[in-house]
């Protein structure tokens, strides 16, 4: 673990009186672990300040989300302290009893994850949402707090399930931001972000510690929302049992070599006049309006625009999770179902999405080697004496160890789920990937390492990739082609400096 800092505040930076208390939270030597298993967490110290904003950086794995949450005593199922202290706000967090945690975590530190939607009640509307833990919860407190953290009013009677990825994260912010904390801790906050919105979330973040004197830790791996807001750096140290994730063919020698480039313009998955609209209490929202989108065999698709533009919501279309009002699919020039439980076996085995949220493609209650073999079982792509190699080959596809088959998705990273749901979607040797921002939650080098795997895949297989992302220079340098979604139809994108200037709209 490293610490860096840059210079202090000048005292006109700092409007708030900041100086002569006490840290509002110290780390201290901590360790954590799982009995009998890996450490999560190496020997780790640091203190924040009031008005200052500490990141969290280092590789997928090394333990900065279970830092986070060990700051609110919300250890990992079966984790332990194995050495140190947490200290928040004058107290020793694991000390603490259930009813004064939850009042610690209700009032005094604000955490937001990262995945923020999954703590989103879908039955509520965004206003509501805010306004239920909000210590004013008048309309015009609502309305504030989410102009401060870029929600658009428009979305004020949306429920989560109507809002882009980056809008649940920023309504997730808001919903901190409502309860008037000391302490914010943050989890990846500008992941799946426009490169516009993500420079006004580093602004905003910046502005809360100085002039409300909140005390914000966020775990990064984008290295310009460090620089641009950061006042002190710590570097977690590598994990020790993971496997570097590596680019390569896939081993399998009895998997189809691929064949020539496509030459019918029937090839692939086509998508012709989408509209997908969102609808409650009289208010409505066009997603998709008349969108035409191809993915020919055999190829590599880019789709930008900004956050909340749809990308998501098209990506889903063409899994056939999300039902569409109008339009139709096709796949190698045949009728293809709008909903995926209409499609056939053979359908939905070629098919497979790659969600934003690897924790919706993987089961809570099983662990990761169970995860690979169900989709494996369901379309019978090995014999049951094969899957256990299968799920090890898998792993080591996507970097990681084969003991990982053992664990649960709650004793993996961030970056380690993502790639186990990367694996999961492999494991029906499928024709067509829909990978929506798979590398949003990766640090640098991982992120490169599962583009380079799934090139190599590409180029093996023959296999099809839809990439969604905001990282421009991975979709410039992994696509064939790439595409803009404005204003709920699909554009050609050909220059960079087009899909800069898409990205601010």
């Amino acid at each position: 673990m490293t610490t860096t800092g840059r210079p202090a505040p000048t005292p006109q930076d700092t409007p708030l009186a900041l100086t002569d208390t006490l840290p509002p939270v110290t780390v201290t030597d901590l360790e954590i672990g799982l009995p009998d298993g890996p450490t999560l967490l190496h020997s780790t110290s640091l203190s924040l300040c009031a008005g200052q904003i500490t990141a969290l950086t280092g590789p997928s794995g090394s333990g900065k989300t279970t830092l986070l949450r060990a700051i609110i005593g919300d250890l990992p199922q079966g984790a332990q302290v194995t050495s140190g202290s947490v200290e928040a706000l004058g107290q020793d967090v694991f000390t603490l009893t259930p009813d004064a945690l939850r009042t610690l975590r209700r009032h005094r530190i604000a955490y937001v994850g990262q995945d923020p939607g999954s703590a989103l009640n879908p039955r509520m509307n965004a206003r509501r949402l805010i306004a239920e833990v909000a210590t004013d919860p008048s309309p015009e407190a609502v309305a504030a707090l989410m102009t401060e953290c870029l929600l658009p009013d428009g979305l004020a009677h949306h429920r989560p399930g109507a809002l882009s990825g980056g809008q649940q994260r920023r309504l997730a912010l808001a919903r901190a931001l409502a309860r008037q904390p000391d302490v914010l801790l943050l989890d990846e906050p500008t992941a799946g972000l426009d490169t516009a919105l993500r420079d006004e979330i580093a602004g905003l973040l910046r502005h809360l510690a100085t002039h409300r004197g909140i005390a914000i830790i966020l775990a990064c791996h984008d290295p310009h929302v460090v620089e641009a807001c950061a006042d002190t750096v710590t570097t977690l140290s590598a994990p020790t049992t993971a496997a570097p994730a590596r680019g390569g063919p896939p081993r399998r020698a009895d998997r189809p070599q691929a064949p020539g480039p496509a030459t019918s313009p029937t090839d692939g998955l086509r998508a012709e006049g989408l509209q997908v609209a969102f609808t409650h209490k009289g208010h409505t929202h066009r997603a998709l309006q008349d969108a035409n989108f191809h993915a020919p065999a055999g190829t590599s698709t880019g789709i930008i625009g900004p956050s909340g533009c749809g990308k998501t919501t098209l990506l889903r279309t063409l899994a056939g999770l999300r039902s569409m009002d109008a339009g139709t699919l096709t796949w190698n020039g045949r009728p293809l179902p709008a909903n995926a439980r209409k499609r056939n076996r053979d359908q939905q085995r070629r098919i497979q999405l790659v969600p934003q949220n690897p924790l919706g493609a993987l089961n809570p209650a099983r662990t990761i080697g169970a995860s690979l073999a169900r989709p494996m079982q369901l379309h019978r792509t090995v014999s049951k004496s094969e899957m256990p190699e299968r799920v090890r080959e898998l792993l080591d596809d996507v970097g990681l160890p084969g003991d990982f088959a053992r664990r649960y998705p709650h004793e993996l990273s961030g970056g380690q789920r993502q790639r186990a749901s990367i694996a999961r979607a492999l494991a029906t040797e499928p024709d067509l990937l829909l990978c929506d921002e798979v590398t949003s939650a990766l640090d640098p080098a991982t992120a490169t390492a599962v583009m380079e795997l799934l090139t190599d895949l590409r180029t093996q297989r023959r296999l099809t990739l839809v990439l969604v992302s905001h990282e421009l220079d991975l979709v410039t340098a992994y696509t064939d082609t790439i595409h803009l979604l404005h204003e709920g139809r699909v554009h050609p994108a050909e220059r960079r400096e087009g899909i800069a200037a898409a990205e601010v709209r």
